[in-house]
């Protein structure tokens, strides 16, 4: 066989691969169903393809399976997918929500998940605490032992999708608030008013840029996008009008930096780290996320990890420096 087909099938024989452990990992963020009662390894699935592309698929399969099953519309009487038969309703004068509110769903536990999980993003918009003992109140006896687990599918969904991290504030009386991994205004809704956190995108796109060397043509970020069902000129469901809150609002924060490509003819732009980016996160940071989203550890990304560690030791060096500049100056 000629090399440079020997090469191409080889290439094909490790994408192919790589689609059957994004399979897998899809299976295993999937909340669980009374055959899966427990949560899967978070070293299960290791990912050892080197390409970047097999990456971005495995990610944005994953990330579009967790939106498809947590879309939701909060504020108004809704009827929830696979059976999940339950109704929030807002009092129209009141910004307190009762667990009255939600029925407990009627089968599975992952429509325990489900129902937790809208429930924390209403709390959300509400600017309200998550109470456990709400929590509590919406799901089924019989999966009330299994509460723990419950929570900690749910929290994982919540970040995965919208980059923020479930913080107890109160143990005694197990109160709970979303926090944004990163300082985006308004705990990551970017604009003021109710909307949900837009920084688990922001994260992933910061990820596709690394991928990338550091710098992503437009193209290759739709096309990321396009896999977790984000459309050019379509309104989502979470996200608004991306390309308004890709080009000009995380522009304007300085969260991204959005340039036309040097002598492109015709024009065509790319997509860079903002100042902001490089201040609240690192490679290594977003590298976690990623490898929490497919269920894995960082040192799965090979090159990208190396990258991260460079980084890491290069703004250590430059903290060492700043901080015996500030002590000789005084």
């Amino acid at each position: 066989m000629p090399r440079d087909q020997k090469s191409k099938l080889q290439s094909q024989e490790k994408c192919h691969e790589s689609e059957g452990t994004t399979q897998e990992l899809q299976s295993a963020q999937a909340p669980a169903t009374e055959e899966s009662p427990s949560l899967p390894s978070p070293y299960m699935g290791i990912i050892t393809r080197t390409k970047s592309a097999c990456r971005l698929q495995s990610t944005s399969k994953v990330l579009q399976r967790a939106l498809s099953t947590t879309k939701f519309n909060i504020g108004s009487p809704t009827r929830a997918n696979e059976g999940d038969n339950y109704r929030i309703k807002r009092k129209q004068h009141s910004s307190q929500a009762s667990a009255s509110t939600v029925k407990p769903p009627q089968s599975s536990l992952r429509s325990s998940v489900q129902t937790v999980v809208k429930y924390m993003m209403h709390m959300y918009e509400m600017k309200r605490p998550i109470l456990k003992a709400d929590m509590l109140k919406m799901i089924t006896n019989k999966h009330r032992k299994r509460f723990s687990e419950i929570l900690r599918q749910a929290s994982f969904n919540i970040e995965v999708v919208f980059g923020v991290d479930l913080k107890e504030v109160d143990s005694p009386k197990h109160s709970y608030i979303l926090v944004s991994k990163m300082d985006l205004p308004n705990n990551g809704t970017v604009n003021k008013g109710r909307g949900f956190p837009k920084t688990g995108l922001l994260m992933n796109l910061l990820g596709v840029i690394s991928l990338r060397g550091n710098c992503a043509t437009e193209e290759k970020i739709w096309e990321f996008l396009n896999k977790m069902k984000i459309y050019d000129g379509k309104k989502h469901f979470i996200f608004g009008e991306p390309r308004k809150l890709i080009t000009q609002d995380l522009v304007k924060l300085k969260y991204l930096e959005y340039r036309q490509v040097p002598n492109s003819h015709p024009a065509s732009y790319e997509f860079l780290w903002g100042p902001r980016s490089h201040a609240e996160t690192s490679k290594m940071k977003i590298l976690e996320f990623w490898a929490k989203i497919n269920h894995t550890v960082p040192s799965a990304f090979e090159s990208w990890y190396d990258e991260a560690l460079k980084d890491e030791e290069e703004k250590a060096g430059a903290a060492v420096v700043l901080g015996d500049t500030l002590i000789h100056s005084n």
